[in-house]
């Protein structure tokens, strides 16, 4: 029997994607709350994304997600990290600009060190890509057009992606 270079490569890459998922789920979070939401993405869901963050380049003119878009089409699946945003309860903290988790609730803030837990789990989960050698990229552009798809089932206020690619040259460099 022969296994072909590209099977190999596909299943490899989403063994990686399981374990970056687990390692965003174990990473460190304040007060051990987890208001974290991962998932993979891949085939048509991708697409979507793709068409998304193309439309949004359209419609605002910033051509950065035109340009990740194109990024992420030439990867086999990505994921998706998103965050619950909920004040922890840390008083008193101020990082999230108000006088406390009420003020910040009432006028519908964001939680400072949820929003923290989210890089985190991002730092985490690329740190096992980088250990297996398998190129990847934060970006938040594919995040927005997975909030502006709704894509999660979950109240999730700040969402970013990590596309994954095993191939002869990263599609992440030397982008245009």
């Amino acid at each position: 029997m022969i296994i072909q270079s590209k099977d190999i490569e596909q299943r490899a890459i989403e063994q990686v994607a399981d374990l970056m998922c687990v390692a965003a789920r174990t990473a460190p979070k304040a007060r051990g709350i987890d208001n974290l939401v991962v998932m993979i993405v891949k085939g048509r869901t991708k697409d979507q994304l793709v068409e998304e963050m193309k439309k949004i380049a359209l419609a605002s003119g910033a051509q950065f997600f035109e340009r990740d878009a194109k990024c992420l089409e030439k990867t086999q699946l990505a994921l998706l990290l998103g965050q619950k945003v909920k004040p922890m309860g840390v008083q008193p903290c101020g990082y999230c600009g108000y006088a406390n988790c009420k003020e910040n609730t009432e006028k519908s803030g964001m939680c400072a060190i949820s929003v923290g837990d989210l890089g985190i789990a991002l730092s985490s989960a690329v740190s096992v890509a980088a250990q297996h050698h398998v190129d990847n990229r934060i970006m938040f552009s594919i995040g927005r057009a997975a909030l502006n798809l709704d894509i999660f089932e979950e109240e999730v206020k700040i969402a970013y992606g990590i596309p994954i690619s095993v191939s002869g040259k990263s599609p992440f460099f030397d982008r245009a």
